[in-house]
């Protein structure tokens, strides 16, 4: 059978798409990092950067609004949308291929790629949209590829026009002190960290090497690990427009979305290890222990709290509560007439910085066993615990004859009160611990006791505490820091 000129055209035609689906399909299936880079859409390349929506609420958004407005400047653009779970109501999203959403929580029908964000990204790039941003300025996108391209930043970023505009920020996390600072402004347009609403753009490699590139609230969570890392933002103009029809326009909407914003923060804080936050200013926000909950860390053993092998310091939620007991305590002792003095760690963290040592986990103050009788607490204490008006827990130690004084029932963070006496002229007590620093010195000592800071009010301290406490530790023990037990974990070396 002969075939025809339209015959053979038509199929010439068909043999030429199916090589041009298949050579599609192959651009498709390639690694990430094995297809073109720096090509510019002018030469016909595909869209270098996938636009990702993380950060709206499923009760009130507009996000279709966001979405369509790429997609009318590049009906190619690749869009993510993510979300923990299937947004209800359901999100009136365009069906199409480049349009796609994104379901981060695991489920037992689906494989583990899917929850995994990096599965839906392609590109070589990341912007990360807030809800409420439209695009309307053309090649906005392109034009913070090239800025981020000509180096100086690992992030670049465009505020949004909406009523909190981002704007540039400090921010220093120690990890060892289990704490966020935030400061004003350094030298624009180079920042820390954003407040506001803004566009974020980044490499896709680095933001999913983050151990937790979309956690919720996504600025706090984004700018905390990027600042740990030494990675800055350029804030660039012009804004991203606002969206026409705004989300969250009711007072109640507004209200929801701020207490789910608190709760989500207060979350990611605590996972993320972060235990005090400072912001410009002073003021102060705390995400650990309190009265009402248990102390941040466990059973301590070998005098090596689990803090230390994290290579963390005791967090600050935790020295405040010991800083505040030992102030009380201190308080009752005297009104009482009960003598007492800082002893162990707790002097030498006075003598060093006028504070608890940095990863100290309780408080020690030596008293008179003689004066025991005079504090109504330590009588009461005697007979078993006693929980006193301001929710401190007095009560003698299972450990030995000594008293403990918690913060609350929950929290036991606690000041140790070690009774000594004296026998020809020397301070001896009667329970003993396998501690260094456990050992009966001179009454001389003692006689007289002078005020010493300590831990925000003035305790009394030992007389010639430096030579009092070289007997105890050994020689240059206030200028050389060491852990309780460095045989197990030490200050220079770790473990």
């Amino acid at each position: 059978m002969r075939l025809t000129r339209c015959q053979a055209a038509l199929a010439a035609a068909i043999i030429l798409n199916l090589l041009v689906l298949f050579y599609v399909s192959w651009l498709q299936h390639q690694p990430r990092n094995s297809r073109p880079r720096g090509t510019r859409r002018g030469s016909g390349a595909g869209p270098r950067v996938t636009i990702l929506v993380r950060e709206f609420e499923a009760f009130d958004n507009a996000v279709p609004e966001l979405v369509d407005s790429f997609l009318q400047q590049d009906p190619a653009q690749p869009v993510v949308v993510a979300a923990d779970t299937l947004p209800y109501p359901p999100l009136a999203l365009p069906r199409l291929p480049n349009v796609r959403l994104a379901l981060l929580q695991p489920a037992l029908d689906r494989p583990a790629a899917a929850s995994r964000p990096e599965t839906y990204v392609a590109t070589e790039f990341v912007a990360l949209v807030p809800d409420g941003a439209r695009a309307e300025a053309p090649g906005q996108l392109e034009r913070m590829v090239e800025a981020l391209l000509a180096g100086g930043a690992r992030l670049v970023a465009a505020p949004v026009a909406t009523g909190n505009p981002a704007r540039c920020l400090a921010l220093n996390v120690s990890l060892r002190e289990w704490t966020a600072r935030y400061d004003g402004a350094p030298a624009a347009p180079r920042c820390d960290a954003l407040d506001g609403d803004a566009v974020v753009l980044l490499r896709a490699r680095d933001l999913f090497n983050l151990s937790a590139p979309l956690a919720r609230p996504l600025g706090t969570s984004l700018f905390l690990q990027t600042a740990l890392r030494g990675w800055p933002v350029r804030l660039l103009e012009p804004p991203f427009a606002a969206a026409r029809q705004p989300p969250l326009s009711t007072a109640h909407a507004r209200w929801k979305a701020e207490r789910e914003a608190r709760a989500r923060r207060a979350a990611l804080l605590r996972t993320l290890g972060i235990r005090l936050v400072s912001w410009e200013g002073g003021r102060l926000e705390w995400f650990g222990c309190s009265k009402e909950t248990t102390r941040c860390f466990g059973t301590v053993v070998g005098d090596t709290p689990a803090y230390l092998y994290e290579d963390r310091w005791t967090p600050p939620c935790c020295l405040r509560a010991l800083r505040e007991t030992a102030h009380y305590v201190v308080g009752v002792l005297e009104a009482a007439g009960v003598r007492y003095w800082l002893e162990g760690g707790s002097l030498l963290g006075a003598a060093r910085h006028g504070d608890i040592i940095p990863w100290d986990y309780d408080v020690d103050l030596g008293i008179y066993l003689e004066d025991v009788g005079n504090c109504e607490q330590l009588r009461g204490a005697e007979a078993g615990s006693v929980v006193d008006e301001r929710g401190f827990v007095w009560e003698k130690a299972v450990e030995g004859d000594f008293f403990r004084v918690q913060y609350s029932e929950s929290n036991h963070l606690h000041v140790d009160l070690w009774p000594f006496y004296p026998r020809n002229g020397v301070m001896t007590k009667d329970t003993w611990l396998d501690h260094r620093q456990d050992v009966e010195f001179p009454e001389h000592f003692l006689q007289p006791l002078v005020p010493l800071p300590f831990a925000g009010f003035v305790a009394q301290a030992p007389n010639n505490y430096r030579r009092f406490l070289e007997l105890k530790f050994g020689p240059g023990v206030i200028e050389n820091p060491e852990y309780p037990n460095p045989a197990l974990r030490s200050l220079a070396g770790g473990s």
